[in-house]
């Protein structure tokens, strides 16, 4: 059965010159619906290139990405950047927020892009932020909020298009370790709620919150397990 995300022998190489620098290396993998996965790898392991071609941001080399039955791979960008708007939501490390706009406007920002009158707009951006628990902070901007706040904002901005993939690269990397695992609670929570959720992190303890955990080392897939530790069951 073809999942939701089916890679078929993606490979990646950049070029310094004539030199060829291989960094995915037939890469073949079915992410499912509803399942909420761990890319871990060391530094150069390919790890940010896959998430980068997972989430449209990058196409492979060669290869094949199928994404909710759509070929992407070889996709011309303006395409890519649609297919990334309606079926990804990104949640990053550096949180991305504009700081001049508050957490409803920050929120609302994919769906301009949608043609969404501004009246369903700040509705819909304040459905999700109470999802995130920060319904209350909704007028607030982004130095007027905590940084687990802020991560708060993007995760509710992530989930404003209901897309059927969030990819969270390093999302508690700039927080506190309390903080944190309010964090992936609140993202454990989005994939109990029916959300294919995938993770990159670098932390065994983050990882633990997934219920699969895929390892690179040097542009392969090294292991791919299903998890059986207590948070991912919680």
């Amino acid at each position: 059965m073809q999942g939701i995300i089916h890679l078929e022998d993606i490979n990646k190489s950049y070029y310094l010159g004539k030199q060829e620098l291989q960094v995915l290396k037939g890469i073949n993998i079915d992410i499912y619906k509803n399942e909420y996965v761990a890319l871990m790898g060391p530094s150069g392991s390919g790890k940010s290139t896959l998430m980068n071609i997972l989430g449209c941001l990058d196409s492979p080399t060669s290869g094949k990405y199928i994404l909710n039955g759509k070929d992407v791979s070889g996709m011309p960008d303006n395409d890519l950047a649609e297919v990334r708007n309606k079926e990804i939501g990104f949640v990053f490390q550096q949180f991305n927020l504009l700081p001049r706009l508050t957490a409803i406007e920050n929120v609302a920002l994919p769906l301009i892009y949608s043609g969404i009158e501004k009246k369903e707009r700040l509705e819909r951006a304040m459905e999700v932020l109470t999802k995130v628990r920060l319904d209350d902070r909704s007028h607030h901007k982004p130095n007027e909020l905590s940084g687990g706040q802020c991560q708060r904002v993007a995760i509710a901005r992530a989930l404003i298009n209901n897309p059927s993939i969030i990819l969270a690269d390093e999302p508690t990397g700039n927080l506190d370790s309390k903080t944190s695992y309010e964090i992936m609670d609140i993202l454990t929570k989005i994939h109990n709620d029916g959300n294919t959720v995938i993770l990159v992190t670098h932390e065994e303890d983050i990882a633990n919150y997934a219920k699969r955990v895929v390892r690179l080392k040097d542009g392969i897939i090294a292991s791919d397990i299903i998890t059986t530790n207590m948070i991912a069951q919680s």
